[in-house]
């Protein structure tokens, strides 16, 4: 579990609960230790509620895609709009992330490939100014989804939050009744330097669930166990792919399944 990037107090919290079902249960053959193993597992991550079920997600809303580079945050949002254009076909994507060479890009390429429209300004514009003319063509052309893209690199974290706070809350103004739900993408491979990561995004901007991905690689991704005991923020999709459909709700029992191998 340690090596899962479970975490050292997390897999100490695990184990002493199952040494207490083991004792009370009179456990003895492995198997039957493996199965309540799984079950504590399950428990853990199910213990969570809330989040973002990007399935049943009622339109209209408002997602913000938050996370720092390289982590598949602006893949993400092309599988999120793609899974999202199969039950509408008024899906909006905008390119907040006016600071990253060529994001604006690839977020365009990938609204093409969802068949969603597109809102960007030029390069190294003021990323609010993109996000309430965002906002405002979805109010004005009653747009069912918004989703948009975030820098994830300015000079400081001080500065990244900031910038973020100050989308987030031209997006609540300007939103009105619309849902805003705010989600950070995190790559599985970061290991125990997420908790930190996931700490400061919350603190700073409240999220409502995380985005774990490139489980498609040798990550075990145990590190949602640990966001999810120490944090309670929920994990409520996975990215296991580069294609538009590699992106599924996370599944307790499936996550378990693949971190004990």
């Amino acid at each position: 579990m340690i090596g899962a990037d479970v975490g050292v107090d997390t897999t100490s919290v695990i184990v002493d609960h199952l040494r207490q079902k083991v004792v009370a249960a009179k456990v003895y053959a492995p198997d039957e230790l493996m199965e309540l193993l799984r079950a504590e597992l399950t428990e853990q991550l199910e213990g969570v509620g809330g989040g973002v079920d990007l399935d049943s997600l009622k339109p209209p809303a408002i997602l913000l895609f938050v996370g720092v580079n390289g982590t598949g945050k602006t893949t993400t949002i092309g599988k999120v709009a793609g899974s999202l254009k199969r039950r509408s076909g008024r899906i909006t994507l905008a390119a907040a992330d006016t600071f990253r060479a060529a994001a604006i890009e690839q977020l365009q390429k990938w609204a093409e490939r969802a068949g969603a429209e597109f809102i960007k300004h030029q390069r190294g514009a003021d990323p609010a100014a993109v996000v309430y003319d965002a906002v405002e063509s979805m109010r004005a052309g009653g747009k069912d989804f918004l989703l948009v893209d975030t820098a994830g690199r300015l000079q400081t974290y001080v500065n990244l939050m900031e910038e973020l706070k100050k989308i987030k809350r031209v997006a609540l103004r300007g939103a009105g009744d619309i849902p805003v739900k705010t989600l950070l993408v995190m790559d599985a491979t970061t290991g125990q330097n997420g908790i930190s990561q996931a700490r400061l995004f919350d603190e700073a901007l409240n999220l409502d669930g995380i985005i774990l991905t490139k489980l498609d690689g040798t990550a075990k991704g145990g590190i949602a166990l640990a966001i999810q005991r120490q944090l309670g923020i929920p994990i409520v999709a996975v990215g296991t792919g580069e294609q538009v459909d590699d992106v599924a709700p996370f599944s307790a029992a499936e996550f378990v399944e693949a971190l004990l191998g």
